[in-house]
């Protein structure tokens, strides 16, 4: 593709519009001004796009071995939030098919556009490249079978507010997946019982849990069980640090 085509791809790949099920809300809703807890945990700076190379993930069989456990078939749409240099954001695209669709997102505009080029190059007509904000995916409600966060989650500054504003975006029986190391958040990882603790303050369900070496860590699969909770009534967990078990606050009750 000539240079010009490229950048007639990126300013389309940039601005679809119309039917397109993956488009975020054009502005903020009121919930811009609710009150949600901080969380007690240190935040991970964010330090490159790159967690490794493509070429040493695919010898792993990492992505295929993490879109199997979560059964991505021809046709879902899929969200990959934090999307970075598109490792995942390529192969799920691959998987979907012609009949599905990627959200690729990163909150930061030069990896997003990166990103845009990268999807312009290849062609991939499925994937459509946003721009997120930090507590705020800004995905459309009722759009997603999966939400992909992998080795990012622990630089996600206000994860109750984030979580709660993601929660809509699920179809039912849509999952989140995240892929996480077993460090402490600060050490660019998230212990598995923190983050099982802080997706269950605001009404999501661990449906599965493992151990992935070819990921650098594990997996973990949840999904969105009763009401949302009022950002009032969520309670924030307890930083356990890397190997002990976190509690929710004392009147904490999952949804």
């Amino acid at each position: 593709m000539s240079r010009a085509g490229v950048a007639f791809a990126l300013l389309a790949t940039l601005s679809l519009t119309g039917c397109d099920a993956t488009q975020p809300r054009p502005e903020r809703t009121p919930d811009d001004k609710l009150a949600f807890p901080a969380a007690d945990r240190p935040v991970a700076t964010i330090v490159s796009a790159r967690w490794s190379t493509e070429e040493s993930r695919d010898r792993l069989n990492e992505a295929d071995q993490v879109m199997d456990l979560a059964d991505i078939r021809p046709g879902m749409t899929v969200a990959d939030i934090g999307a970075g240099e598109g490792y995942y954001t390529i192969r799920l695209a691959q998987r979907v098919g012609k009949d599905g669709r990627v959200l690729a997102e990163d909150i930061i505009p030069q990896v997003r556009d990166a990103l845009a080029l990268r999807v312009a190059r290849e062609r991939l007509d499925n994937v459509s490249v946003r721009l997120g904000e930090p507590d705020d995916p800004r995905l459309p409600d009722n759009s997603f079978d999966r939400i992909f966060m992998v080795h990012m989650y622990h630089e996600i500054e206000e994860p109750y507010a984030f979580l709660w504003r993601m929660r809509p975006s699920l179809r039912p029986g849509g999952l989140v997946v995240v892929v996480d190391s077993k460090r402490a958040t600060q050490n660019h990882g998230t212990p598995p019982t923190l983050l099982e603790c802080e997706l269950a303050a605001v009404g999501y369900t661990r449906v599965a849990m493992r151990d992935m070496p070819s990921a650098g860590g594990y997996l973990a699969m949840f999904r969105a069980q009763g009401p949302r909770p009022e950002p009032g009534a969520i309670k924030a967990c307890k930083n356990p640090g890397p190997s002990t078990t976190p509690s929710p606050g004392a009147d904490h009750q999952p949804s």
